[in-house]
């Protein structure tokens, strides 16, 4: 069944909407989507693509489909065609994100503990720490490229932490990271599908010799629990557990990345809201949230229809494969107040950046804390902060970013 699309549209404006195709997106788009996205929900909010897949742009059509315990997030259909049998179809397709129950809630119940509220209180001090290191470094030199010198740097240094990663092997996560879950983009090159593939058998070989290590010796650290499992005595496979780990590595700092680089990115742009946060620091913890709804670090979800059902007053048959524009609902009009307006005292704000439902992002807490300390301190040590040079998006359509952001601490 055809998407009705609204006929109060201009042709102009009806020719860009039916021409709308997620492997197929221009530059303009990968730098500002949100006209499309307004455009889309306004004329077609439940939009078929010419793979006769369904592109969501309204807040209560994505919300629901979180919520719909008929849509499967098991990516095996639509991974084997783009992936084959390469080590990019065994981590996307054996990871946690990418699964239902039961090896979804197996998965999440072993990690959980390294989200308890006893256990990030223990990590506070560690990322105020890192924190404040790398902004004595880049003290020192007066500039930063808040991306690679700080934003990565953190939730890299504190995941790794919690992994039991020594310090001096860290340098590849950052390539290998962005060839992993560059390979999620809605259309990708054959170079970068070799790339993928070979950062996640590098990725691979290198925790591999660390979960050997870890068997020999366990210690106080995530690696060691995973293989201890639960006392009743469920535990991961070895593929499992590599391919979560790395899981793990990546979408712990792709969210908190771009949250600091999207929260200092919007403040600079609204120095009325960057004036409101330094004259009110008490403000922070409202300022993330609203970060997170304006420039949502994971901009694109998906789900498969498990079960015949309607979404949107549109049937969809099982086996629809359906994309969640989390961007676009974040800014849905008749979900949030004058929505394209940073407003860093918003309330309510029940955005879906984390996602919602049993898929909601396991390390969400986390994040918040890494980008409230990350930022108010930012802040805090240097008030006349400001860019220092023309910034580079990330190009990336599922992950909103920035690559490089250099910024001057005068």
């Amino acid at each position: 069944m055809q998407t009705p699309i609204s006929g109060s549209a201009g042709a102009a404006d009806m020719a860009r909407v039916e021409a709308f195709d997620l492997r197929a997106l221009d530059a303009a788009f990968l730098d500002d989507p949100y006209p499309t996205y307004h455009l889309l929900r306004r004329i077609d909010p439940v939009h078929r693509c010419p793979d006769e897949s369904y592109f969501l742009t309204r807040y209560a059509d994505v919300l629901g489909v979180y919520r719909d315990r008929r849509m499967s997030s098991d990516k095996k259909v639509e991974f084997k065609p783009k992936f084959g049998d390469g080590p990019l179809y065994t981590h996307h397709t054996t990871s946690l994100v990418f699964n239902d129950p039961p090896l979804h809630t197996r998965v999440r119940r072993l990690i959980s503990a390294a989200f308890t509220p006893r256990s990030l209180a223990a990590s506070e001090p560690r990322i105020v720490e890192v924190v404040e290191g790398l902004l004595d470094q880049a003290e020192d030199n007066g500039r930063i490229d808040l991306i690679g010198d700080f934003a990565f740097a953190l939730p890299v240094e504190v995941v790794c932490d919690m992994l039991g990663v020594p310090r001096g092997d860290r340098s590849p996560f950052r390539d290998w990271s962005l060839a992993i879950l560059g390979a999620l983009e809605p259309a990708i090159s054959d170079q970068q599908l070799a790339i993928g593939n070979q950062a996640v058998a590098d990725f691979r070989d290198y925790l591999r010799d660390l979960v050997a290590e870890r068997r020999k010796e366990p210690r106080d650290d995530l690696i060691s629990t995973l293989l201890q499992g639960e006392p009743d005595g469920e535990k991961l496979t070895e593929e499992e557990l590599l391919q979560n780990c790395i899981f793990l590595l990546n979408a712990g700092h792709e969210t908190t990345t771009n949250l600091i680089g999207n929260g200092i990115g919007a403040l600079l742009a609204y120095p009325d809201q960057m004036q409101l946060l330094r004259a009110n620091p008490d403000l922070i913890d409202s300022a993330i949230e609203e970060f997170l709804r304006f420039e949502s670090s994971n901009q694109l979800g998906n789900r498969r229809v498990a079960e015949d059902a309607e979404v949107g007053g549109v049937a969809m048959p099982a086996g629809t494969l359906i994309t969640l524009c989390i961007g676009a609902a974040n800014r849905d009009p008749d979900q949030f107040l004058d929505p394209d307006r940073l407003d860093i005292t918003r309330t309510p704000n029940k955005h879906l950046a984390f996602a919602a439902g049993h898929h909601v992002c396991a390390g969400n807490t986390l994040a918040r804390m890494e980008g409230r300390i990350a930022i108010g301190t930012l802040l805090r040590r240097f008030p006349n902060l400001r860019r220092d040079g023309d910034f580079v998006r990330g190009g990336r359509a599922r992950f909103r970013g920035f690559r490089s952001f250099p910024v001057a601490l005068d």
